[in-house]
């Protein structure tokens, strides 16, 4: 063989080489072009279901705000109702005060009266044995 065969032949190896490894190249090119897609996917999906959870979330954030306001609004409704009832049962003892002053009074007299008699009595007791006394002699 010549020198100038075997540069040819060289020649062709190599483009033959080159021509393989140009197919896989393809072929890794393709590979990672899936692996890329692939990717992509599984983090598109990872992070819907990071939105959805977090959707979630607010959602029942907002029903347990609602529920809460609810009950804020009933408390506010039984505090308004018992305000009322505390605001006239005030009202009715003021009006009524007059009358237990009035009760005091006669019960102040009542016992007044009470001691007054019982210190009569006693003054009778006295003069019913005095009186007795004087009979007897």
């Amino acid at each position: 063989m010549s020198s100038e065969e075997s540069v040819k032949e060289e020649e062709k190896e190599k483009e033959e080489t080159v021509e393989a490894e140009g197919s896989a190249g393809e072929d890794v090119a393709s590979e990672r072009n899936a692996q890329c897609y692939e990717m992509f996917e599984k983090v598109a999906e990872y992070l819907n279901g990071e939105l959805a959870a977090t959707s979630e979330e607010y959602a029942l954030l907002q029903r347990l705000n609602q529920i809460t306001l609810n009950k804020y609004q009933d408390m506010t409704a039984l505090a308004s109702r018992l305000n009322e009832v505390s605001q006239r049962l005030n009202d009715k003892f003021v009006s009524l005060q007059p009358y237990c002053d009035q009760i005091d009074q006669v019960e102040a007299s009542v016992s007044a009266l009470e001691q007054t008699a019982y210190r009569l009595d006693a003054y009778c007791k006295r003069l019913e044995g005095k009186f007795r006394d004087l009979e007897k002699s």
